[in-house]
């Protein structure tokens, strides 16, 4: 669906043409001589050094055509832009408007690949294989479509794509500055999306807060990209954040008042104002807001905490976001909540759940939640369809490994437990431990990349008698090297690279338990972020004591699912992609899914 106010049959050509022939006669060979001057002009900005704008023509881009929300964020991060900006997106989706997302970072990495889970949380993997950003996730879960690299902006990609254009003698000659050049290729990229999605709404979301300096230039572009666009083409959204000190027991806007004014004074005059709080923020705090900002009070919405994220966005449904924000932008559209049969249903049994499941997660960061954000919400999915609350129990591997804590004191309580993907080396045994554990007790059991290596390694050990068995990842000297950069594998990615990452599909074989899970499909397609593989020169060894191989690469020696016989164990599965960064609170993967219900057969 496009902007229903736009003719498609319309462009600017014939919007000038039309406006042209309205002029009388007399008048109409001066305004045609003053369109010739206004369009030489323009062809001449980038060949004199007369012009100060910066033009970079996207092909297809007609102005007024795609809406351009903007969302950012002031006094902390991690406010929940990417939770704002994802559920109203998905209210605009229900009334039928195609919506993009693009996440923009400060850092100057070009990707989100070499991040540490401890200082910026997940990586997440796109389809197309970027690594990016845990936000990306947020907006697949919440829209429930794929994303791809254009979706993604970091300051690393846009000086790349400056300095390169420069050296190819791109700018003819001119000095190469902030303004407007480093501020006119992020406008491209914001134009550029919209052309190639054919959106009617892009959402773009700031990363960090206002007061970063690595996001002064995204701020400065943004203000330029209003004055070209027209304000009637753009709606800016703060989000800020109310605290209660426990000692005055009331809620204080001064930081968040602070915050909006620095916004301001960036050119930026907010739309909407969303106030992240612990508890629902009252009238007078709004108002407050509100008074020192422009924004009417009615658009300072309250965004308090709920037990579910997927709540917000009938809450701003509810504060009339969405209806004000299709006023802004000049559409005609329906103002009610739109009727979205799958998600009321999801809703409806997040209301409904009885009892807790617990499930352990043996992690490595298990600190900082956020590096496991998809795995949770995946986790989450499975339980809210088998109608139970997820309790997570966090087992820290590195302290089973010094023998702080015992693998029986930590799994006693667990339904299931999850061994998750990371790399280096430690808390490696720990893990092993944990496998061996659920093995022999017969505890249902999902390994996702790396918890599919670790499964290969404690079989090799402790069921095929190869004593010392081990990844190269972890030890280059172990005599059985189960799992191990292949030389095949490397000559398959070509170009020296050897990490496989995206979308790939997998061969299932027909008649296994993967196979039944799947829904009989002989293949499907996953997300991989790994370099290590199972040695081909092992399988048969490994088969030959009963581990099942039931999912491998097309064409190649590559293993990437291991479950045991269901006569065996009653669900114990490795994999060697993430399906945790596909599953949808509608669509529930069907691996998570199987892995709830044989956690409740358990109990």
């Amino acid at each position: 669906m496009h902007n229903p106010e736009f003719n498609e049959n319309t462009n600017s050509e014939q919007t000038q043409n039309d406006s042209f022939n309205s002029i009388e006669p007399e008048e109409k060979q001066d305004s045609f001589e003053d369109q010739q001057t206004q369009e030489t002009l323009r062809k001449s900005a980038t060949k004199t050094d007369d012009d100060e704008f910066y033009h970079n023509e996207v092909p297809g881009y007609i102005k007024g055509r795609t809406k351009f929300v903007f969302v950012m964020g002031t006094v902390i991060s991690g406010l929940g832009k990417g939770v704002f900006s994802s559920s109203l997106a998905k209210l605009l989706q229900n009334k039928g408007f195609t919506v993009e997302p693009m996440k923009i970072e400060g850092y100057l990495n070009i990707d989100s690949g070499t991040l540490n889970p401890f200082r910026h949380g997940e990586v997440f993997v796109l389809d197309d294989g970027l690594e990016t950003d845990m936000d990306l996730g947020t907006y697949e879960r919440l829209l429930s479509k794929n994303l791809t690299r254009e979706n993604y902006l970091t300051s690393g990609q846009i000086f790349m794509a400056v300095l390169t254009k420069e050296r190819q003698g791109g700018y003819l000659g001119k000095d190469i500055q902030v303004i407007p050049h480093v501020t006119g290729e992020i406008k491209t990229r914001f134009r550029q999306l919209a052309v190639q999605k054919h959106a009617d709404i892009v959402f773009v979301e700031v990363g960090g807060t206002v007061g970063d300096l690595e996001n002064s230039h995204y701020l400065e572009a943004i203000r330029e990209f209003a004055y070209e666009e027209g304000r009637e083409n753009c709606c800016f959204v703060a989000l800020t954040y109310v605290i209660k000190p426990n000692a005055l027991g009331e809620q204080k806007s001064k930081a968040a008042q602070h915050g909006i004014k620095k916004l301001m004074s960036r050119g930026i005059q907010p739309d909407v104002i969303a106030i992240r709080a612990d508890d629902p923020v009252g009238l007078k705090v709004r108002q407050k807001i509100s008074i020192n900002s422009n924004v009417p009070v009615e658009r300072v919405v309250s965004m308090h905490d709920v037990d579910s994220i997927y709540k917000i966005p009938k809450l701003l449904h509810n504060a009339g976001i969405d209806k004000y924000v299709c006023e802004m932008l000049g559409f005609s559209c329906p103002i009610t909540f739109a009727r979205d049969e799958k998600w009321e249903r999801f809703l409806s049994q997040i209301e409904s759940q009885e009892g807790e499941l617990v499930i352990g997660i043996t992690g490595k960061y298990t600190q900082i939640r956020d590096a496991y954000a998809s795995l949770i919400h995946a986790l989450q999915h499975a339980t809210t369809a088998c109608g139970r609350k997820l309790r997570i129990k966090w087992i820290e591997t590195t302290e089973i490994e010094l023998g702080q804590r015992s693998v029986e004191s930590e799994l006693v309580d667990v339904a299931g437990i999850v061994v998750p993907g990371g790399f280096g080396t430690r808390g490696v045994e720990g893990k092993i431990a944990c496998v061996k554990y659920a093995r022999e007790k017969g505890m249902p059991y999902l390994g996702l990349c790396y918890g599919f290596q670790m499964a290969v390694v404690e079989y090799a050990r402790n069921v095929c008698g190869l004593t010392g068995a081990h990844s190269t990842e972890v030890t280059i000297s172990t005599p059985h090297k189960v799992i191990d950069i292949l030389p095949e594998q490397k000559k398959i990615e070509g170009l020296g690279g050897n990490m496989r990452l995206g979308g790939r599909d997998v061969e299932v074989s027909v008649g296994s338990f993967a196979y039944s899970l799947y829904g009989n499909r002989d293949t499907v397609r996953e997300r991989f972020r790994h370099r290590y593989e199972v040695d081909p020169k092992y399988i048969s060894t490994l088969e030959e004591h009963g581990l099942v191989f039931s999912g491998k690469a097309p064409g190649q020696p590559i293993m990437q699912i291991l479950e045991l016989p269901q006569s065996v164990h009653p669900f114990f599965i490795g994999v060697q992609y993430h399906p945790e960064f596909i599953s949808r609170p509608t669509e529930v993967h069907p691996l998570f899914l199987g892995f709830v219900k044989a956690c409740l057969r358990k109990i």
